[in-house]
């Protein structure tokens, strides 16, 4: 390998392995020295490439400088790792050109799973009463309209039989004043009789509907008291029905349990659509906006990705914390979302003209920085990297690439393994 390493990468690998105290001032003498006793090509090899302040080189130091890339590498701009014809054969080395292509950038976030507040129903009763049937149990899916529970109640009684003595003083008072409208268009009734018939009527009216609103307050619905002014069956008992589709979650029923106006007898949840909530700091707020897309995923399902659109930006800032609140409806298909899990977002802010981008596989860890290696004839040169968005398995590079330039995308780890390599073998270290 001809990798070209400068005196002072040589001494720093000394340094790291060896811990030798004042190991900068000895590095500082050799490379102050380190053209001693050498011909011009070897000493100017030893000092590494004279460039002008705006040469390539220098212009793409300073670029690296400016990525705070922390500690001094023992490789630099000039360092390429080349391979081997055998190490060729056994290591697949793929390549691609860095290119443009649309990308979003976006806002990192967590969260926490929460039910819909217009997709659930708490099942309750507001007067005293005793569960004498349950019709569903937990993880039943239910539609609207299906029966759930029904309750005997003395109120449910009290009701029913003050229904039915309006609705009979109700059919007496018509029946009177039909009798002294007859008598008095035939002449043979006194007004006042008739007059009195008809404040009656209105009386027992006025009775039978607020008896009858009492029982729809009691839950009974239109239908259901049809059917009780049909029968007139006095039974104390009431059925309570699903107000909208959905699973059944939490289910306090059983049988002779009494409940009451604070008693939730079960809960209806539709999973189908639900909320993640997230604090987005005071900084952000101007960013987010209601409409935007989002992406969430949760630990439970790693690469899976579940979409949302923002349906909420809070009002209030919460002073402990200086954030703000940010709700997001989240499609739920397969219902694997629950309310109460933590969850990653990405809120996707705007959508960027071209960037440009490289596949993830291609960009490595190197200490406290990311680094590519960029095909540079029969070699491979590292070079570090700042990166922004990512998006489909591509990764946004800000600097530290040209479009165009190939970078290697398989085999990425054997040239770092041998780069590395090679620098302990020129320190000494075995």
């Amino acid at each position: 390998m001809s990798t070209k390493l400068t005196v002072s990468a040589v001494s720093f690998v000394l340094c790291v392995f060896l811990a030798s105290p004042g190991c900068s001032h000895r590095d500082a003498e050799a490379t102050k020295h380190s053209g001693a006793g050498l011909g011009p090509r070897a000493a100017a090899q030893a000092r590494g490439p004279e460039t002008d302040a705006g040469g390539p080189s220098n212009r793409r130091r300073q670029r690296l400088r400016s990525q705070g890339d922390g500690p001094a590498r023992p490789w630099g701009p000039e360092t390429r790792v080349r391979l081997t014809d055998k190490e060729l054969e056994a290591v697949t080395v793929a390549v691609v050109p860095a290119s443009r292509r649309p990308m979003s950038s976006r806002l990192e976030v967590t969260g926490k799973i929460y039910a819909h507040q217009f997709r659930k129903a708490i099942v309750s009763y507001p007067f005293p009463a005793r569960i004498s049937r349950i019709h569903v149990r937990p993880g039943d899916w239910v539609e609207p309209g299906l029966r759930l529970v029904t309750l005997q109640s003395e109120a449910v009684g009290e009701a029913k039989s003050g229904y039915f003595k309006a609705l009979a003083d109700h059919e007496l008072a018509k029946r009177s004043f039909e009798r002294e409208q007859k008598l008095f268009d035939r002449g043979a009734g006194a007004g006042k009789n008739l007059q009195a018939a008809e404040a009656e009527l209105k009386v027992s009216e006025a009775s039978l509907e607020a008896a009858e609103k009492k029982l729809h307050v009691l839950g009974f619905t239109e239908e259901q008291v049809r059917e009780a002014a049909a029968t007139h069956e006095i039974n104390p008992v009431i059925t309570l029905f699903a107000p909208i589709a959905g699973k059944v979650t939490d289910n306090i029923a059983s049988l002779g349990v009494m409940v009451d106006q604070a008693s939730e007898i079960m809960t209806i949840l539709d999973p189908r659509l639900l909320c993640a909530d997230a604090d987005i700091y005071e900084r952000d707020i101007a960013k987010v906006r209601k409409g935007q897309k989002v992406e969430v995923s949760v630990p439970a399902y790693p690469g899976v990705v579940f979409q949302g659109t923002v349906q909420y930006v809070g009002d209030v800032i919460k002073e402990e914390t200086r954030t703000i609140t940010v709700r997001t409806e989240v499609e739920n298909p397969g219902q694997r979302l629950k309310p109460g899990m933590f969850a990653s977002l990405r809120i996707v802010l705007d959508e960027q003209n071209r960037a440009l981008t490289v596949p993830a596989e291609s960009v490595l860890d190197d200490k406290d920085g990311l680094m590519v290696f960029v095909k540079d004839g029969d070699a491979f040169a590292p070079r570090l990297v700042s990166t922004g968005s990512r998006l489909d398995g591509f990764i946004e590079i800000v600097s530290g690439l040209e479009a165009g330039e190939e970078v290697v995308t398989a085999g990425c780890y054997q040239l770092k393994s041998k780069l590395y390599d090679e620098i302990l073998k020129a320190a000494g270290v075995h």
